[in-house]
């Protein structure tokens, strides 16, 4: 039996602010957008190519505070690609950033960015994403 991981729930205080935000600068797809009145809306969105997706909402994610969700994690094939599409969008992403054996520190030409290549940015309630490259898997 195959057990998938399909839906993160991320606690937003604004849920238009969050799916423009998600949609419109991320470019993630709007999976659906179901509102069952005053105290209750489900905004699933999926990143292109993920089987994973997104749900923000009112009344979803229990006890979680806006922008108290750190980690989540997006995979692309090229950082550089990924840090200027974010960039042109108007998303705050830092630098593109290396894990070396001796932490973190700002890439440099000829770093080896398979899995060790990151960006960071948050959503605008101040949930945390990190962007990683893999461009091969062992």
């Amino acid at each position: 039996m195959n057990w998938t991981f399909e839906v993160v729930v991320v606690p937003v205080s604004d849920v238009d602010r969050a799916k423009s935000f998600y949609a419109e600068q991320l470019g993630f797809n709007v999976d659906h957008d179901s509102n069952f009145g005053d105290e209750f809306r489900i905004v699933q969105l999926t990143p292109p190519g993920s089987g994973c997706s997104v749900v923000i909402g009112k009344g979803v994610g229990g006890d979680m505070k806006p922008g108290s969700l750190q980690g989540l994690q997006l995979v692309v094939n090229d950082i550089y690609k990924a840090h200027a599409q974010l960039t042109e969008a108007g998303v705050a992403v830092g630098d593109v950033m290396y894990a070396s054996p001796g932490g973190m520190r700002p890439a440099q030409e000829g770093d080896d960015l398979n899995n060790s290549g990151f960006v960071f940015f948050s959503d605008p309630d101040g949930n945390g994403w990190a962007v990683q490259q893999i461009t091969a898997r062992d």
